[in-house]
């Protein structure tokens, strides 16, 4: 079980950590990059070392590393290709698309056999890897020329965003990677060469003829189970989809509790039918059904769900979790996760119950434990 958890907010890094003997449990123990912008933050388990994307505002996006126990240093920011002279890049609205880095939306490991490899995804829409911890980055130039791209429409930061990137642990070569309004999209040979995989995603949005396009469908967020990475779950901008076969198909969960809106979605390690959700009402409204912060959890591949709320406001609550605000750690009992509001709640039952950790941290934009 894992005894530290990150928490990337408005303005800082967080660490909260289990308390032995105490009977609060867990405690904010220190803050890094106070009152900075955090969009990401990342604990290898290969070396210890943790990631951290900063976002200056005018000064511009920022990347630093820190190694196990030591002191934050900067290190090198992915940035784009020059774009060429003359060159008319517009997406399908007809806006030019920038050829420069507006956030660091995802980062992630490289497979157990790729020591120093980490990809990122960004706004608006580039996928980087580095394979040296971060001294250095290359564009995946490949996806980034996909002829799909300029169809991604993004979501609400009107950039496409790459937000979920999932290394099979089976074969490193194998990536997919989850698009803002833009779909699901997968390599088998390292980036070399991509595929869009939506078949069976609908989106709910669009006209009846259109539904079913690849290149409007938003998820929010995608995750594959460790122990069986065929298993894919999506929360979808209009429901949950899961696939049972690598990605090849989805199939749509219409009855998850509350709502079948929401950002956030965590998968067992080793469970592939267990996964949670934290449900909300979708578009103008953008926050929990009736107040009540809850929790959805299936067992059963999302045939049945539980709705869970032990130990979580149950009115007048307006929290809402954005995509990468929950997190479940390697045993699959613990579960953490964060809210606009600055709520951090933490669960060591597999959500039966949940401590709340903090109401008083900023808006909490991604929770990971390491």
């Amino acid at each position: 079980m894992s005894n530290r958890i990150l928490v990337a907010t408005r303005k800082g890094l967080f660490m909260v950590e289990r308390q032995a003997g105490d009977v609060a449990g867990w405690k904010v123990t220190g803050c890094d990059f106070v009152a900075d912008h955090v969009s990401m933050v990342l604990a290898d388990p290969r070396d210890k070392r943790v990631y951290a994307g900063l976002d200056h505002g005018h000064f511009g996006v920022k990347m630093h590393r820190r190694d196990d126990g030591g002191a934050w240093e900067e290190i090198a920011t992915p940035a784009y290709p020059e774009k060429p002279e003359g060159l008319e890049d517009n997406d399908m609205w007809g806006r030019p698309i920038p050829w420069s880095t507006s956030k660091i939306w995802a980062l992630e490991t490289g497979g157990p056999d790729e020591d120093g490899l980490i990809w990122c995804g960004t706004l608006p829409g580039g996928l980087f890897r580095s394979t040296d911890n971060g001294a250095s980055w290359e564009i995946v130039r490949s996806l980034w020329d996909f002829s799909r791209v300029k169809k991604w429409m993004g979501g609400g930061a009107d950039l496409p965003g790459i937000h979920s990137i999932c290394v099979d642990p089976r074969n490193s070569k194998r990536v997919k990677v989850g698009v803002s309004c833009g779909g699901v999209v997968t390599t088998d040979d390292g980036g070399t060469t991509w595929d869009s995989q939506i078949s069976g995603m609908r989106a709910a949005y669009m006209p009846p003829e259109q539904a079913f396009d690849p290149d409007v469908q938003d998820p929010h967020r995608l995750v594959q189970c460790r122990a069986d990475p065929d298993r894919f779950w999506v929360q979808h901008h209009n429901g949950i989809f899961r696939s049972d076969n690598g990605g090849t198909a989805w199939e749509e969960i219409t009855e998850a509790g509350p709502s079948t809106f929401g950002f956030a979605v965590v998968v067992h390690p080793s469970e592939p039918d267990t996964a949670w959700f934290v449900p909300a009402i979708k578009d103008e409204k953008r926050i929990p059904v009736d107040g009540k912060v809850v929790v959805t959890r299936t067992r059963d591949g999302g045939r049945t769900f539980e709705t869970l709320r032990n130990g979580l406001p149950q009115e007048h609550a307006y929290d809402l979790v954005f995509r990468h605000a929950l997190d479940i750690d390697g045993s699959g009992d613990r579960l953490a996760f964060g809210s606009t509001t600055g709520s951090l709640w933490i669960s060591e039952d597999q959500g039966d119950s949940w401590q709340t950790v903090s109401a008083n941290l900023p808006p909490v934009y991604c929770v990971r434990f390491g």
